[in-house]
């Protein structure tokens, strides 16, 4: 079945006046979900389609909850983020009393972008367009000329402060936010997912902050791409042949002998898997062929003491988790943060930064460092790989006849409809998970997330609440 919106190009960039039941009939057909009979298929539209980007956009980005930043981002009183939430631009803020909101970043005046930087500390931001004023708590505290502007009573009585968006949430320093008033509460969105945070917050007794510093870059591909490649091992051996060498020269002592590089060509064979939670969420995981290179390795017998042998011999092995629809958190060699923005059907931002132990020893993150800028980044080994390979995708993608991926069947055969017997030892009920080898490559771990896609959409564009 043919899922692409009708109009092509002189459509892109507008939701076209179609009818709402061909519409949801394309959505239904983008997504192909006969597990029974052994198909799991995503078509190409979903990835090529301008319109299919905006109702993105509108049903899942502006619909369900979003990450927005890390509590060690706004350590003190007035210090701020900027961010996103699909195309609404959001201030997150803590105000003098310690207290955290989010806001819509735009002035209440004419609408003007109020805080255009990143991240920093102020007790109030100036608009800079007419100079009205807002607190660090999204409190009006001054128009400009506001005594002698012969401003109506009614207008006087308005309130001109700083829209909150609808829900702020923090889970264990995480902070997610949402512009729908009728999601879940945070706790039950992330379900068992929020294990696979607990993983990363417990390996310190308190807790994890994000590194000073951050990377930015874009790539001409679709979101979905990078949601794709997060929970992707199979594509590990061919697109990155070159930092897998390099590993291996090190390893013969040539090159950075002090990397502490993995030896890679000792994981086929070693026990992996993949998890699918509600509401979208999904995860990979994988025993390390040798943990004791893990930045935490040092400290395993305290962190045992504390979360007992299972969950510390969790943290050892290999997991990247997604958190749909917009953060994923790879912990396989150092553990970063992404966070992706969707800028065009074709043009995608991402953000990442190093997580670490609040309170890690000078050695511990120095090592953690140097893995972390090893692989990840723009000047690493890999992501330039994946971001080139991401737009491949799209070019491909755009020029093929449209038509189903064939992308998503690996592991199937050893899919469950619940905890396997290396997930169930976290107490986890996932929707369904799969056991095998590193060398399975498994892509179940894509279904969760295109089956929440799917959802929000058609809940969307029928009108339905999303969340009951």
């Amino acid at each position: 079945m043919d899922c692409r919106a009708q109009g092509g190009e002189a459509g892109a960039g507008r939701m076209m006046r179609t009818d709402l039941d061909s519409l949801a009939s394309r959505l239904a057909a983008c997504v192909d979900d006969r597990l029974p009979q052994g198909i799991f298929r995503v078509h190409r539209a979903a990835f090529v389609d301008p319109q299919i980007f905006e109702l993105e956009q509108r049903y899942i980005f502006e619909r369900t909850w979003c990450f927005l930043g890390h509590e060690s981002q706004l350590h003190q009183p007035h210090d701020f983020i900027t961010t996103q939430i699909g195309s609404t631009p959001i201030l997150v803020s803590r105000d003098g009393e310690g207290r955290l909101g989010a806001f819509v970043n735009a002035c209440r005046h004419k609408g003007a972008l109020l805080c255009s930087r990143e991240q920093g500390r102020a007790r109030a931001h100036v608009c800079p367009y007419h100079g009205w004023v807002f607190d660090s708590a999204g409190k009006n505290t001054l128009l400009k000329y506001g005594a002698s502007a012969g401003y109506s009573e009614a207008f006087l009585k308005d309130d001109h402060h700083l829209i909150p968006i609808a829900h702020l949430g923090n889970y264990r320093g995480f902070l997610f936010g949402s512009l729908n008033r009728d999601v879940p509460e945070l706790a039950a969105f992330l379900g068992s997912a929020a294990t696979l945070i607990d993983l990363i917050v417990d390996q310190s007794p308190h807790g994890v902050e994000l590194v000073p510093g951050r990377t930015l870059y874009t790539y001409e591909g679709n979101w979905k791409l990078q949601l794709d490649n997060g929970v992707d091992p199979y594509h590990l051996s061919e697109a990155h042949a070159s930092f897998l060498d390099v590993q291996a020269r090190r390893r013969k002592g040539m090159g950075n002998v002090d990397s502490r590089s993995f030896d890679w060509s000792r994981r086929d064979g070693l026990p992996a898997g993949a998890i699918n939670f509600d509401h979208g969420h999904s995860a990979v995981w994988l025993e390390q062929p040798e943990p004791d290179k893990r930045p935490i390795y040092p400290a395993i017998d305290e962190i045992r003491s504390r979360v007992g042998n299972t969950r510390a011999d969790w943290m050892l092995k290999g997991r990247n988790v997604g958190i749909f629809p917009n953060m994923q958190i790879a912990d396989a060699i150092s553990p970063m943060l992404r966070i992706f923005r969707p800028l065009a059907v074709n043009l995608t931002e991402m953000r990442a930064y190093c997580i670490a132990p609040v309170g890690e020893p000078t050695a511990q993150r120095a090592w953690r460092l140097r893995q972390y800028e090893d692989f990840f980044n723009p000047g690493g080994m890999a992501t330039p790989d994946d971001a080139v390979l991401y737009e491949d995708c799209q070019r491909g993608l755009s020029a093929m006849p449209l038509d189903y991926l064939q992308g998503t069947s690996r592991g199937m055969g050893f899919q469950q409809s619940h905890a396997d017997e290396v997930v169930s030892t976290l107490g986890i009920q996932p929707v369904s998970s799969a056991l095998g080898r590193y060398d399975t490559y498994s892509e179940v771990a894509f279904q969760g997330p295109y089956r929440e896609w799917q959802r929000l959409l058609l809940a969307g564009v029928k009108g339905e609440r999303p969340y009951e």
